[in-house]
């Protein structure tokens, strides 16, 4: 029973009697069509795709090995400028402690040589007013021995002029004055008594 549709098909034809089935010359022709395309596709289009992605893969991983090779530049040229920082930053410390110590050792050689400019000072101004002071006992001296002279003349009623001579009793004087010897006696002015 089974057979018998089957071979009443060989009896109507090939299209009536299997019509799912392709003809046999369209399969034929579609296997050396899909041959023909297998062919162009493997020979032509594969490689080509192969070329490309192997281009594509390259470039990606050169782009990587290119992106790790600037990263490494980038960390060696940052560790670099750290590096550098921190020298400069050190290099800055010691000028400026150098700065502080040249400018103590200024101030201590400025006060050292205002310092010394006073001593100078002082002793130039001691030597000057004792010189002055000098100055003014050789005055003193000669003033109160002429005025001393002159007095004593006229108490004396004799003149007392010789230079030599006043000279010597000035002198005489005002060293018994200076050590003591002399006590000077007050005068009662004129109308009054002590």
């Amino acid at each position: 029973m089974v057979l018998a549709p089957v071979m009443a098909a060989e009896d109507v034809g090939w299209p009536e009697a299997l019509p799912l089935l392709p003809h046999p010359a369209e399969i034929i022709i579609g296997i050396i069509a899909f041959g023909i395309l297998y062919w162009i596709f493997s020979s032509k289009v594969v490689p080509r795709m192969e070329a490309m992605y192997e281009e594509r893969a390259a470039a990606i991983e050169g782009g990587m090995a290119q992106a790790e090779q600037a990263q490494a530049e980038a960390r060696a040229a940052l560790e670099k400028y750290n590096a550098q920082l921190a020298e400069a930053r050190t290099e800055a410390n010691e000028i400026r402690e150098s700065a502080r110590e040249q400018g103590a050792s200024i101030v201590a050689e400025m006060r050292s040589q205002a310092q010394s400019e006073a001593a100078r000072i002082t002793e130039s101004a001691q030597r000057q007013v004792e010189a002055e002071r000098q100055q003014a006992v050789v005055q003193l001296r000669q003033e109160v021995g002429s005025l001393s002279t002159s007095l004593a003349s006229k108490i004396v009623g004799e003149s007392l002029e010789d230079e030599v001579r006043q000279k010597g009793i000035v002198d005489r004087f005002l060293a018994e004055l200076e050590a003591g010897e002399v006590t000077p006696e007050k005068v009662a002015p004129a109308g009054r008594e002590t």
